[in-house]
């Protein structure tokens, strides 16, 4: 088998409109969670997120590409030039055909939804923008990146609520892995920061009304987050022949179902993804330094997580670093998973552990060392990235230093 590296990253997301602004973030513990601007907002209970800020679609995108591209599609196309910027790659002959493009996404083009259902049912309007399908398909965003870039090799979409980017950037890990394709462009995407995508999420009571406090004692649910991260991933011997830099090597994936309930966590399934995720990587529990968690701050979330990792790391589960950075970000639900494995990198290739911000009192259902509230100076030599979505849906990647 093929090993598989990373050799390009973007993002945009609440923290910034790039890698190193994001990066900053991280190192500053800042808070990315405000008020929520935006139509019929004052009817929603819950009015905070973490929203994007300073990204004007007309700025980055043609009248004809704004026609087309949800906010979702806008978002990850915007991080994809960023990613293959950074790698240097060219697809053109042989490697287009070589290379390809997985996402994920739970929403897709729900601000094309929502807007078109207003327009239909609430203005009684009879017709709605010829483009609203391209829009809201959750292809979309991979497709678009597919034609800009030309990746002519598998290209899809994957969308298991929280856990979307993660199974998606398995994947692609896979994929190259394989020997399939040479070089995937992968990652996920979300924007459902509007009316109706805050009022679903309303109906499920797990929402915070003030900021995410995730694993503390006094946490009270999630906030919602909007933004995309992309990654290339490269063959090992591909990126070394052309000189690339290699940022991490992605080491393991595993993936398992709950198979028990829709919306509360079990903790077997977390403990068979992670334990999967490190054999497949062959490494041990011993070897992980650091854990972005999925930490979404509720109750149940927290606490079975929580239990998961001590079930895998045993006596060591209080002094692997773990931390959410869903409490600086928000939750990017689909898009979460790639956001925060900026900051799995970021660990490996300059030491520094982003910190869970927002943290007050120590929960003792939750006895781990959540780098709490202060970034973190720490060399670790492999981490893990953990997505435990709503399904039952669990995903884990595994990445080292090379």
């Amino acid at each position: 088998m093929k090993r598989v590296v990373i050799t390009g990253q973007g993002t945009i997301n609440a923290l910034g409109n790039s890698v190193a602004q994001t990066l900053d973030g991280f190192r500053a513990a800042r808070c990315g969670i405000g008020p929520l601007e935006f139509r019929d907002v004052e009817r929603l209970s819950i009015r905070i997120g973490a929203a994007i800020k300073g990204f004007e679609s007309h700025d980055h995108f043609s009248r004809q590409e704004i026609a087309r591209y949800d906010r979702f599609t806008q978002l990850a196309v915007f991080a994809a030039r960023e990613a293959i910027v950074q790698s240097g790659l060219d697809f053109q002959g042989d490697l287009a055909t070589k290379a390809g493009a997985v996402f994920g996404t739970a929403g897709g083009g729900l601000l094309t939804q929502n807007e078109s259902y207003r327009h239909v049912f609430q203005e009684q309007k009879s017709r709605v923008h010829p483009f609203t399908v391209p829009r809201l398909m959750h292809n979309a965003a991979a497709s678009y990146v597919s034609m800009l870039y030309n990746l002519q090799g598998p290209t899809f979409t994957l969308s298991t609520a929280c856990a979307s980017s993660n199974h998606a950037m398995g994947q692609a890990f896979h994929i190259v892995r394989s020997g399939m394709s040479k070089v995937m462009v992968t990652g996920g995407s979300e924007s459902m920061l509007c009316f109706g995508g805050i009022k679903a999420w309303e109906g499920l009571r797990v929402m915070s009304p003030d900021v995410c406090r995730p694993f503390s004692a006094n946490r009270n649910g999630m906030v919602q987050g909007e933004g995309a991260a992309v990654f290339v991933f490269e063959d090992y011997d591909h990126a070394q022949a052309r000189g690339a830099d290699i940022l991490a090597e992605v080491a393991g994936f595993a993936m398992t179902s709950d198979a028990s309930d829709i919306v509360m966590p079990n903790q077997i399934g977390a403990v068979r993804a992670m334990q999967g995720a490190l054999a497949d990587a062959r490494l041990s529990p011993g070897d992980i330094g650091y854990i972005n968690a999925h930490g979404t701050g509720t109750l149940a979330n927290d606490r079975t997580e929580s239990a998961a990792v001590a079930k895998v790391f045993g006596a060591d589960a209080g002094k692997v670093m773990i931390s959410s950075t869903k409490s600086m970000h928000g939750h990017i639900i689909g898009g979460t998973g790639a956001v925060e494995l900026l900051a799995a990198i970021m660990a490996l290739r300059e030491g520094v552990i982003a910190p869970t911000i927002n943290y007050q009192h120590p929960d003792p259902d939750c006895p781990l060392d959540v780098v709490p509230n202060t970034a973190r100076d720490a060399k670790v030599k492999a981490v893990m990235s953990n997505a435990f979505a709503f399904g039952g849906l669990n995903a884990v990647l595994v990445l080292k230093a090379v």
